[in-house]
């Protein structure tokens, strides 16, 4: 479909460089840009309210592990392979 848009010169001649540079059409980028806003627009109405999983067993720590040392967290770890 064609259109007639009105830019900004220096909006145009840039995104003319950069479409060059990409050895793509400027049609192509124009597409791309428009594809990612609507993309965007879309995900961020999908955004709610996340509700977090909490745990609620029971556990903790083995006993005797120190759990302020990486040392002590990283020995336990090799012991439970």
């Amino acid at each position: 479909m064609k259109t007639t848009l009105d830019l900004n010169d220096q909006l145009l001649a840039d995104a003319k460089a950069l479409a060059a540079q990409q050895r793509t059409s400027l049609t192509r980028l124009i597409e791309e840009g428009l594809q990612l806003r609507l993309r965007a627009k879309t995900d961020s109405g999908k955004r709610g309210r996340v509700r977090l999983p909490v745990f609620k067993g029971r556990g903790g720590l083995v006993e005797g592990v120190n759990p302020l040392s990486n040392k002590a967290l990283l020995e336990a770890l090799d012991d439970d392979a």
